[in-house]
């Protein structure tokens, strides 16, 4: 599996991720990659935008066909590809908040939305990688929280990179998968809450789930959803 051959770039579209759907369901082959400069639309998770200055993060979307019993952990396995790619390209150290959000030195760089369509074999993998963004340029409420990876990083050189690492996680054995992840859980330890509860994060099972111990002794699989983050558990 390789990624980027074909590659179709856009000036500025509504979403990288529409479009890789739309080549998808006319049967683009896997592997195929749309990028932009620019999106009106952009999407994260839960329904948030997902908004970069032109030129300033790689806004990527990749096909996968067709599906297999191995792409079951491809939500962990593409969080790992762009951890990768983003220290390919800048001296940083990423860690993953579960299920998919990228971080540096605890602010997110970057984010990744699949959209799967098991019946009809394929998936798109979207990813926003914040690359060369100053920090005054990020909107008011994210100065805090978001980051880019800097150092004179560049577009194309973090679209290579994600383009080599992604071939590699996608093809990973999933207990590979899994501890690679596990190495670079940002929640372990962590106090966090979601809607319905809150505990400790404990890593994740086999099915990539998030395991959380409460303080009633019980341990919760969290296979969805929002998780927010507290104070770190312990001495």
């Amino acid at each position: 599996m390789s990624f980027g051959n074909p590659h179709r770039h856009q000036r500025r579209c509504d979403s990288t991720n529409d479009l890789a759907r739309e080549l998808a369901a006319a049967g683009a082959p896997s592997g195929t990659v749309v990028t932009a400069d620019e999106q009106a639309a952009g999407r994260g998770r839960q329904g948030r935008s997902w908004t970069a200055p032109p030129g300033k993060a790689l806004l990527y979307s990749a096909i996968l066909r067709p599906l297999t019993k191995r792409h079951l952990v491809l939500p962990l396995a593409a969080p790992l590809a762009v951890a990768d790619a983003a220290e390919a390209e800048a001296a940083v150290r990423c860690s993953i908040k579960w299920p998919n959000d990228v971080w540096i030195e605890g602010r997110k760089c970057a984010g990744v939305l699949i959209e799967a369509r098991p019946r009809d074999g394929w998936a798109v993998i979207g990813v926003g990688l914040n690359v060369s963004i100053e920090p005054d340029a990020f909107p008011a409420e994210l100065r805090e929280t978001a980051t880019s990876l800097g150092q004179g990083a560049t577009v194309d050189g973090a679209l290579r990179a994600l383009n080599e690492s992604l071939e590699r996680w996608v093809g990973a054995d999933p207990q590979e998968v899994l501890a690679a992840f596990g190495e670079r859980d940002a929640l372990r330890g962590r106090r966090i809450s979601w809607e319905g509860g809150e505990g400790t994060a404990e890593g994740i099972d086999a099915r990539g789930n998030l395991l959380v111990a409460t303080e009633s002794g019980e341990t919760v699989s969290l296979g969805a959803g929002e998780v927010h983050l507290g104070p770190a558990s312990g001495p």
